[in-house]
């Protein structure tokens, strides 16, 4: 009888926190669908009923209007290349840089990373001015390489900061183990240790990724022409003009926002997948 009692308690227990984690996916994701579903409107039909849910038809004129003639592929283009260059550039740098500060660096390295993130607790607005003489000085305004550079500056610091504290939970036991194998310090590291720190990887290429994708402050700063032009701006470009067109903003929102969706779908599988690859190697 107490049994039965437990197994029924624990089912409507069961039964509760799933419909309230329902509840929350609903609210997280109704945002992204009204966008979605507000850029396949035509455009009278979304100014004259602008509440209803289901369009009564599907068209694709207001994306045909933001990718021909607006010209954000352009963008899109600029901004894929920005914010995957940003991405590969940083993992490689932090992973390197973490890797080497908890190994062979262990005291100085503590010293290291609080000098890194340190660089924090300046206000992005603030370093404006001296980036943009910098950049302009060295040629690099209004290039896609400027703005990596940007990026890079404040991405890396906080990415070694965090793989620290994931390099330092590799069993050094595992890549002694390694080295008895034959594996030279590169194998290692590549083998064994970046499997395992896998999900600290993934949070820094996460967080790189969309930081440099929605990133508006520098581009709009080092940026003066429209073949330069990342989605951010082109997006914000769109409010100033005269008369707003809520299906073509609509639809451009759409094009930022997905990709960042579809990065994430794509490498959240990593996160649980590192944690006993590379110790199984």
């Amino acid at each position: 009888m107490e049994k039965h009692k437990r197994l029924k308690s624990g089912w409507v227990g069961n039964t509760i926190s799933y419909l309230y984690l329902s509840v929350l996916s609903v609210m997280a994701v109704f945002p992204l669908l009204w966008i979605v579903l507000c850029s396949v409107k035509k455009q009278g039909e979304l100014l004259s009923n602008p509440t209803k849910l289901i369009p009564s038809a599907v068209t694709l004129d207001n994306f045909k209007n933001v990718l021909i003639n607006l010209g954000f592929l352009n963008n899109i283009g600029n901004s894929i290349i920005i914010a995957f260059s940003s991405t590969l550039i940083t993992i490689t740098i932090s992973a390197l840089g973490a890797y080497g500060i908890v190994r062979f660096y262990p005291r100085f390295g503590k010293l290291m990373t609080r000098v890194l993130i340190t660089t924090y607790m300046f206000p992005p607005i603030l370093l404006a001015v001296p980036y943009s003489i910098i950049m302009g000085k060295a040629g690099l305004m209004n290039t896609r390489i400027g703005l990596v550079i940007v990026y890079l500056s404040f991405s890396v610091p906080y990415a070694i900061w965090l793989l620290v504290g994931f390099f330092q939970t590799v069993p050094l036991e595992i890549e002694e183990a390694a080295r008895v194998d034959g594996a030279n310090k590169i194998q290692v590291f590549v083998n064994v240790a970046l499997p395992i720190v896998a999900p600290g990887l993934v949070a820094v290429a996460i967080y790189t990724f969309i930081n440099a994708w929605n990133e508006l402050l520098y581009a709009l700063i080092m940026t003066n022409s429209t073949s330069k032009m990342t989605v951010s701006i082109a997006l914000k470009s769109l409010e100033g003009q005269e008369i707003l067109d809520w299906g073509t903003m609509m639809a451009a929102s759409v094009l930022v926002v997905v990709p960042s969706i579809i990065f994430f779908m794509l490498i959240q599988k990593k996160i649980a997948g590192g944690l006993s690859q590379g110790s199984i190697k």
